[in-house]
């Protein structure tokens, strides 16, 4: 029997999903599992890494299963995963320490102003392409080794390991035989010199990280590894690996510099390719790896939004406008505007280019006119408005560092581009055309077109490219003095709620 089948892991913040893939990049079957939120502590925020080691085996055998294909028919396994959660685990036994600290908490907030009064902030910019934030492992993982009892001798001793979610299921898939990782999850932990590609010593002396704890970093598509065959029933390669955003750069087929994607999750994720250029910053957006094939990397700017379909989520639970987050596209429709209503969605504080932990999410310019509606088209409006500015922060720095092609489109997924009113809302502010491709779970698409690229089951990077479809375009459609008001409303806003910088 053929085995022409690429199985796909996809575990993310809210959820893990297994896709199986055909020969063409066609999704056959899917499997999902909501992941169950622990908030212990205010700012806090874990998942308990057994939940997420249950859900993935059970959603491989789902998704099996409901295909209705034998095992003998995957040639190789694609990860992709929610990045910077960081995992600690005993070597011995397989088991955490303690929950995973997601990317999203915020507790090593005050170690990271430690860090910038240490004088840190450009040797990281430099080294690591990221600014010093609790968003990134490398204080999640000093606070675990600092925080649980015997942590930081056990690690000393060489008995504790640490990975991203990529690298705890490599390892378990594995039956503990591979602990590795690839460039650009590496890239996300604060601890990794992209230019070097390699672990930085001086970092790891900072955050009193043994470097015995840390994973091999290995290419993106290549083999990491085989499964034990008693995890799946078959020893299986593992041949494919990244973190969500870069997968899903992959998966849109962003080859090109110049090429842009953002992705609509819990957050927003915009990653601009730049080629073989390291391109820095002045705009507080990160430096990152895209991917890395052959030895040869390729990097990107990207900026973070931390909340985007969140804030959709918000209306609907915490304010009950809504009953799904499907009910928000006719809402938004209903209305030719906010009425000067602005949603500032900084639950978790504001992301790139503000950076600024201690903002705190507001609704403004409400009037005796405002109703739910209202506010509900705002927070879709929001997720819009953070996207031009990252936008027209990534120009800003390409024209600065005269790095050539500047972004003319934008390719967008993710579970919010399913409404064409926010697609089309995007184009209109951005002044851009939007496209959304036929084949919207990019992130494991992505993990899959590495994984099969590895093996031969996709031939090339043109094949990808060639591959690739549009389902939707959308092209700006709003005045320019309209676009501009409403812009310029967002800023004012954006200056309200913050703390830092205005």
């Amino acid at each position: 029997m053929a085995a022409d089948l690429i199985l796909a892991i996809d575990q993310g913040t809210t959820s893990t999903r297994s896709i199986l893939f055909d020969a063409t990049g066609r999704p056959i079957a899917t499997a999902q599992r909501e992941l169950q939120q622990l908030y212990p502590a205010d700012g806090w925020v874990e998942h308990d890494p057994e939940h997420i080691w249950a859900d993935t085996l059970s959603t491989c055998e789902w998704v099996l299963e409901r295909a209705g294909v034998p095992i003998a028919r995957v040639a190789a396994i694609g990860i992709t995963n929610q990045r910077e959660t960081a995992i600690v685990w005993e070597r011995a036994s397989g088991r955490a320490i303690a929950n995973a600290i997601v990317w999203q908490d915020r507790r090593t907030a005050p170690l990271c102003r430690e860090l910038v009064a240490d004088g840190l902030t450009e040797t990281v910019a430099a080294r690591t392409g990221l600014v010093i934030d609790a968003y990134f492992s490398a204080t999640k993982v000093a606070w675990l080794l600092d925080n649980v009892p015997g942590a930081r001798a056990r690690a000393e001793r060489g008995e504790l390991a640490f990975g991203t979610v990529d690298c705890f299921l490599l390892w378990r898939l594995t039956g503990g035989e591979v602990h590795a990782t690839d460039a650009a999850n590496a890239a996300r932990t604060m601890l990794f010199d992209i230019g070097r590609q390699d672990w930085d010593e001086e970092l790891l002396e900072r955050l009193g990280i043994p470097r015995s704890m840390l994973p091999e970093v290995k290419d993106n598509s290549g083999l990491f590894g085989t499964t034990d065959p008693a995890v799946l029933g078959a020893a299986i390669p593992v041949t494919g690996m990244a973190g969500d955003q870069q997968a899903a750069t992959f998966g849109q087929a962003c080859f090109e510099p110049g090429m842009l994607k953002s992705t609509y999750g819990t957050g927003c994720f915009a990653l601009l390719n730049t080629g073989g250029r390291m391109v820095p910053s002045r705009n507080r957006l990160l430096t990152t790896v895209a991917y890395r094939l052959d030895g040869k990397t390729t990097y990107a700017i990207e900026g973070s939004i931390f909340i985007a379909g969140a804030a959709v989520q918000w209306v609907r639970d915490g304010l009950r406008a809504i009953g799904n987050a499907a009910e928000s596209e006719a809402l938004a429709r209903d209305l030719p505007d906010t009425g000067g209503v602005y949603l500032v969605p900084a639950f978790t504080g504001l992301g790139a280019p503000y950076w600024d932990p201690d903002a705190r999410a507001a609704i403004l310019g409400l009037t005796r006119d405002s109703g739910l509606r209202h506010i509900v088209r705002a927070a879709l409006e929001s997720v819009c408005y953070q996207t031009a500015d990252l936008m027209a922060a990534m120009k800003d720095d390409i024209e600065a560092a005269d790095a050539g092609v500047l972004p003319e489109t934008l390719r967008v997924d993710g579970g919010m581009v399913a409404n064409d009113w926010v697609c089309q809302y995007l184009a209109d502010i951005l002044d851009c055309p939007v496209e959304r491709p036929a084949v919207v779970e990019t992130t494991a698409l992505g993990a899959a077109f590495l994984a099969g690229l590895a093996i031969g089951l996709y031939p090339s990077q043109a094949f990808i490219a060639e591959s690739w479809r549009a389902d939707g375009r959308f092209t700006p459609q709003l005045d320019p003095s309209t676009r501009r008001r409403r812009l310029d409303g967002w800023a004012e806003a954006v200056g309200r709620v913050r703390t830092r910088g205005r």
